[in-house]
């Protein structure tokens, strides 16, 4: 991460569309398993695979507001600052007992829960499905396949109806773009959430030893 954020801070401001090329820094750059793995899962193919049907963007952004407001970390950024976003995320509503994510899946996106429950689980190599976590609203998954289009850790499906927003690699490097300074704290923000995240997994995985 300290390397995409050198590369944030010097960012030129964008040129003229017909003299730049256009980033493409998550679609591109993280974007290459391997000769023998599959390719990442985007959104549009998973929402049509799990019944996804559109949500009011305009609904979805306050919701995103009123959540992030009141989060210890997305709270820097603020009212205007998610607003903007809007024009990059995708707003979605999903039906329950739908799998969003797949443990080792490749992937590049992640959601951000708007309302409903959704489980993270991870199946262990003996075969035990271990319950990590039911994620709440305003929580974040998924941002680490996101960065890295790696492969998934866990598995995170809908224990209800849930309304959710989704954002894409191509979505991301567009935002580079158009609006760097927005993902400079958008990406800086993600890689604090993920970095807590991963030290409470590794603890509870180690309890379970």
């Amino acid at each position: 991460m300290k390397g995409i954020l050198g590369l944030l801070r010097h960012m030129r401001k964008p040129e003229p569309p017909e003299e730049r090329l256009d980033s493409m820094l998550f679609t591109t750059a993280f974007a290459e398993p391997g000769p023998n793995a599959s390719p990442p899962v985007p959104w549009p193919a998973r929402a049509v695979e799990v019944g996804a049907t559109g949500l009011n963007p305009s609904r979805g952004t306050r919701l995103l507001q009123v959540l992030w407001a009141q989060d210890k970390f997305m709270c820097q950024l603020d009212q205007n600052a998610i607003a903007r976003l809007q024009r990059f995320f995708e707003f979605a509503s999903v039906p329950a007992k739908r799998d969003l994510i797949r443990q080792d899946e490749y992937g590049n996106f992640m959601l951000v829960l708007l309302s409903g429950r959704i489980a993270i689980d991870r199946t262990q190599p003996w075969g035990e499905r271990l319950r990590l976590a039911e994620a709440t609203p305003g929580e974040i998954l998924g941002e680490m396949s996101l960065l890295d289009s790696g492969i998934r850790f866990s598995a995170c499906s809908t224990l209800s109806p849930c309304d959710i927003a989704v954002l894409g690699a191509d979505a991301l490097d567009q935002m580079l773009g158009t609006d760097p300074a927005l993902a400079a704290n958008l990406i800086a923000l993600l890689a604090r959430k993920l970095s807590l995240r991963m030290r409470v997994i590794s603890a509870r995985l180690n309890d379970q030893k």
